[in-house]
């Protein structure tokens, strides 16, 4: 699918039923392969207890990244990418099917979801900070583990 039919499924979920709590979420996974590096970058639109769309885009990078910063850097490239065509006229159009029930509870929310950790075992934690000023310098919402679950989970399953 190209972006305008992603943005359409998006599009459509949301105005299905307006009347919900919604997170645009997006996030960057990495698997090293034998002679390639994947990335994959999940989109995933929920509907807070009711359900969600989702799908991804793959990005092949034919040599193994081995430096921890370069590949952890990368994935956020790709979700920034992801994030800016998700243009401000694109997201205030989802938030206008909402804004007639913002009073009855719904919400909009979009998040940058990074497969990065701050514990002491976590090998990333170093990287938190410069991740999250660059994805909050988009204007969304950061996420890390353990709650960065379109990377850590959705993309992750894609990886392999």
């Amino acid at each position: 699918m190209n972006f305008s039919e992603v943005y359409e499924h998006i599009y459509r979920f949301v105005s299905s039923d307006p009347l919900g709590n919604y997170r645009l979420m997006l996030g960057t996974d990495s698997q090293i392969h034998r002679d390639y590096t994947l990335f994959i970058t999940g989109i995933v639109i929920q509907r807070v207890g009711k359900g969600a769309w989702a799908c991804f885009r793959k990005v092949k990078i034919p040599r193994k990244m081995t430096v921890l910063h370069e590949r952890i850097s990368f994935e956020t490239t790709l979700t920034e990418e992801v994030a800016a065509l998700f243009t401000p006229d694109k997201i205030n159009q989802l938030i206008d099917l909402i804004l007639p029930y913002i009073y009855k509870g719904s919400t909009f929310t979009m998040e940058g979801h990074i497969d990065i950790g701050a514990g002491d075992r976590n090998r990333t934690r170093v990287y938190v900070n410069e991740m999250i000023a660059r994805i909050e310098s988009l204007g969304i919402e950061p996420k890390i583990k353990p709650d960065s679950i379109v990377a850590s989970s959705y993309a992750n399953r894609y990886t392999k």
